[in-house]
């Protein structure tokens, strides 16, 4: 049986301006809070970190991981250090610090449970390059260093399936409450996300006692293919609250006995899963949109970050499309843009422009899979549309036809999206040499981890014939 869970007062259901460790304790006290998960987004955008008594956390906020917590492989394997990133010999500490304005509840705990994301730093005081929230704030210091303020709005799509104990076999769309599977696609069908009504009021409860602020929920046109829409807002506290909405969707589920999973393409019939990122940017001292002039026109500013996605799209796609896997979804009639071509409301483009009012208009990356870490997805994107600003680039004319016919123009493996990613000199300046040099290591690792994995097609059609 699915375990009640009391719902907090109104005031204290999430973080209210909390700032220090003062306030916390406090907040602690009103929550009646026991335990606290000290988490960290690794490269994968999995929480490691330590879970300890609150008594203990206000005595010492301040811990300490390995530096391998962002070396380590999906599979759970370490590359070898020496020589990897700046000459690293040897697993040294790092030590991490609460960013208290990500404290929240942890809503499906059985005993009272706060959580807060921690930030990652050296012992002489240095940011740990390696750390995806810190590649996100030194691409937005970027930014703010030129007046300028990016605003997100992410899309997240996923798909509900049956529980899978053994990964030999194929995955199946969960048991809804009418007792039978999807066995159609829905895209769009209120009685489809109605299946999982029960579901979704606790993913709903979840998320606003930890003040994640769903904007829409709909169904996809996959089979049991879901997607969340988020409300836009500042970069680093979206990919905080993406980052936290997979933990909670997931935990939601499974108390549902099924799975939520971000795999971008979990079953070979189904369309692949993405998540796009809408990006605007502001002036940061009048908050009036760049992209848009005083009589509504597009600005230079908003053709070059075009220009700058265009012309990066390929560096990056190691960030976008980060496991052999996502690759899957970059295929030819695969209903994902593979293409690096741009236009107005048109989705078969790799950039696409909604229709939109001139205070709201922005660019949508439709390229990102949702397996991407959510950090890392939006600095790179950022990255690139502002080097297109900077270097004043120029796009290509816009698309107004299906813009598969283009090709694909985005590299179709993980290895060959290492290369260019590793070879790009600008994405390394702005990202970091030691978060590139880590992240490619790592890459390359599970890559060599999935080689030696003998596949169903192999034994299918190799076995006998060959």
């Amino acid at each position: 049986m699915k375990p009640k869970h009391k719902k907090p007062k109104p005031d204290q259901r999430i973080n209210r301006g909390v700032a220090s460790i003062e306030e916390a304790a406090a907040w602690f006290a009103r929550q009646d809070i026991e335990e606290i998960e000290c988490v960290v987004p690794d490269l994968a955008g999995v929480a490691r970190g330590k879970i300890m008594p609150v008594r203990k956390f206000l005595t010492t906020p301040a811990m300490n991981l390995p530096l391998a917590v962002f070396y380590q492989t999906i599979t759970g394997d370490f590359p070898e250090f020496a020589g990897a990133v700046n000459a690293v010999q040897s697993d040294t500490d790092i030590f991490l610090t609460p960013d208290f304005a990500t404290l929240a509840v942890v809503p499906w705990a059985q005993d009272p449970t706060a959580q807060v994301i921690h930030d990652a730093f050296h012992p002489d005081g240095r940011p740990v390059e390696e750390s995806p929230r810190q590649v996100l704030r030194r691409v937005l210091s970027l930014y703010r260093d030129k007046g300028w303020q990016p605003v997100v709005a992410p899309e997240i799509e996923f798909y509900l399936v049956d529980k899978n104990v053994d990964p030999d076999y194929p995955l199946k769309p969960p048991i809804g409450r009418s007792g039978r599977p999807e066995t159609g696609r829905q895209g769009y069908s209120i009685a489809a996300v109605n299946e999982f009504d029960a579901l979704f009021e606790d993913m709903y409860e979840y998320s606003e006692r930890q003040g994640l602020e769903i904007d829409t929920l709909i169904h996809e046109s996959g089979v049991a293919q879901m997607e969340i829409n988020l409300r836009h807002g500042d970069a680093l506290e979206l990919a905080d609250q993406v980052f936290m909405f997979k933990r909670t969707i997931r935990e939601a589920a499974m108390e549902h006995e099924i799975y939520a999973t971000f795999m971008a393409k979990p079953m070979a019939a189904e369309p692949g899963s993405a998540m796009h990122i809408h990006q605007s940017i502001l002036s940061a001292a009048t908050g009036e949109p760049l992209f848009s002039d005083p009589a509504g026109e597009p600005t230079p500013q908003f053709y070059a970050f075009i220009a700058g996605l265009q012309r990066y799209l390929p560096a990056i796609m190691a960030i976008l499309a980060p496991y052999v896997n996502s690759y899957r979804r970059i295929a030819r009639d695969s209903g994902a843009p593979t293409n690096t071509q741009w236009g107005y409301d048109n989705r078969t483009c790799g950039i696409r422009v909604p229709p939109s009012d001139p205070a709201n208009r922005r660019v949508e990356n439709r390229i990102p899979s949702s397996d991407a870490n959510p950090y890392l997805a939006i600095a790179a994107s950022l990255a690139a549309g502002y080097l297109g600003m900077v270097e004043g680039l120029t796009p290509t004319e816009p698309v107004d036809y299906d813009a598969s016919v283009k090709g694909v123009e985005l590299p179709r493996s993980l290895t060959d999206s290492l290369a260019l990613f590793e070879g790009c000199a600008p994405i390394v300046d702005l990202l970091g040499p030691s978060f590139v040099g880590a992240y490619a290591t790592v890459k390359q690792a599970e890559y060599e981890t999935f080689m030696r994995t003998i596949s169903p097609w192999e034994r299918e059609f190799l076995l006998l014939n060959v």
